[in-house]
């Protein structure tokens, strides 16, 4: 992908954002939102459960997803967790319209670090969302996920860049920089991040799975305040549950 160059902005006017960004799409209701690309089926993914490839009608080629999921082998408990903005000032709200998600709100170019230890999964370098087009797979423009040793999925988009030693299936440590705070995607011109739980369902799996299965505003509060709130159990629990769904939901 090619990052788009961004200004500096400030958005912490949270109670005046939340309108504004139902409005372009990343929280409204009934609207697939806030996504990274498709995900290929990963050579290594284990027996597990699996979901078909998006509906709707398939990209071009050119449109493909850029890499794939790298599952952990064996999750483990335990493993530090780190607030994923490092800025002074960064704002968010403990829900997200539509999903479970958070908006983490702070300056562009602000440094966004893997939560924990893991692999590099889902990377997506150039921002494909435009508003005429299919409303869900390319919403979160720039974005990287990080398949963490506790068998978690952390999901980071609207980037400005995403760092270049950032690849799949590269090792990455607990508070290492992934790429910067931005406003790709149907970011609506504020600048935020993204940031989803889930599990890393493994094969094809959608973008409605990757932008967030569980709330992770407890989380972000424990991390922040330099707790180590983990959410694999929460994250397992509704895996057992829902599986991999093969479309978001209301479809």
């Amino acid at each position: 992908m090619v990052p788009l160059t961004i200004g500096r902005r400030r958005a912490y006017a949270l109670l005046l954002l939340v309108p504004v960004l139902a409005a372009s799409g990343c929280g409204t209701p009934g609207t697939p939102t806030d996504a990274g690309p498709s995900v290929v089926t990963s050579p290594s993914a284990a027996p597990g459960p699996t979901a078909a490839a998006t509906t709707g009608a398939a990209p071009a080629a050119s449109a493909a997803p850029d890499l794939t999921d790298q599952p952990a082998a064996t999750p483990r408990k335990g493993l530090p967790h780190i607030f994923p903005v490092r800025a002074r000032k960064v704002s968010y709200h403990p829900t997200h319209s539509a999903y479970p998600g958070t908006d983490l709100f702070a300056d562009c170019g602000e440094p966004v670090v893997a939560v924990t230890d893991g692999t590099i999964g889902e990377v997506s370098r150039r921002d494909r969302y435009q508003k005429s087009g299919p409303q869900g797979p390319y919403n979160g423009g720039l974005s990287v996920s990080v398949i963490g040793d506790d068998g978690v999925r952390y999901y980071g988009s609207h980037l400005t860049e995403i760092a270049e030693d950032i690849d799949a299936g590269v090792r990455v440590r607990a508070g290492q920089r992934l790429g910067t705070v931005g406003r790709t995607g149907n970011a609506n011109n504020v600048c935020h991040l993204h940031f989803g739980i889930s599990p890393p369902c493994l094969g094809e799996d959608g973008w409605w799975i990757r932008r967030g299965v569980v709330w992770p505003a407890p989380y972000l509060d424990s991390w922040r305040k330099g707790g180590n709130r983990e959410p694999a159990a929460e994250v397992a629990a509704w895996h057992r549950k829902h599986g991999c769904p093969r479309k978001p939901p209301g479809r």
